[in-house]
């Protein structure tokens, strides 16, 4: 009885890694992942991340974010102009920008979870700060993994003389854009797969991978 229990348990797991990982593929080729608007582009491929990191623990949500992080990498072969001039400048830093950040983003977002979801009485809070924060935290991880590697190259330093001015440019409309767009559709499904698909690691807040 333990076993099947445990199996089921495995099944569900796994089917709803493989589903959020398709999500993640398709949202990679479409607008609904990288959204370019002129010189501007939005990302909310946060949204996948951090629902796993909160279904499925912090270790699937680290899983997702080098999911993530792989697709980024992807955009900078050609899709993405920016993407493509940090390939020229430093291939192997571009690859730990893309990869790095994503992962930690979606870790950290699982660990939120986890310990807000204890104390959090009305189980709707933890939903949403879980799910800002990933958005805010790819922003952060991000921007900051960009100063350190490419802080010094002359295509960051035409965005600005200082590291202020040069966040100041990165970091506009699209970062206010995809905070309240991740914390509205992540904490809705989020707490909608947890109310309708619930797992056992959801219950007993010992979810891992």
């Amino acid at each position: 009885m333990y076993k099947t229990e445990n199996q089921k348990i495995k099944t569900g797991k796994m089917a709803r890694m493989s589903i959020l990982i398709a999500i993640i593929i398709i949202m990679t080729f479409t607008p609904l992942g990288y959204l370019k608007i002129g010189a501007v582009e939005i990302t909310f491929m946060m949204i996948p991340v951090v629902i796993g990191a909160i279904i499925l623990g912090p270790g699937a949500g680290a899983f997702f974010g080098g999911v993530f992080g792989l697709t980024s990498f992807m955009q900078c072969f050609g899709i993405s102009p920016f993407g493509t001039a940090l390939m020229g400048i430093n291939p192997i830093f571009t690859f730990i920008l893309c990869m790095v950040p994503r992962i930690l983003m979606g870790w950290f977002a699982g660990l939120i979870f986890k310990a807000l979801y204890k104390i959090d009485k009305t189980k709707i809070i933890s939903f949403a700060v879980a799910s800002l924060s990933g958005a805010l935290l790819n922003t952060v991880l991000f921007v900051g993994a960009l100063i350190l590697f490419f802080g010094n190259s002359s295509y960051i330093r035409q965005f600005g003389d200082s590291t202020i001015a040069i966040i100041g440019v990165l970091v506009t409309v699209n970062a206010l854009v995809e905070a309240i767009v991740c914390l509205i559709v992540g904490s809705a499904v989020s707490k909608a797969l947890a109310i309708f698909l619930p797992i056992k690691e959801i219950r007993n807040m010992g979810g891992r991978v």
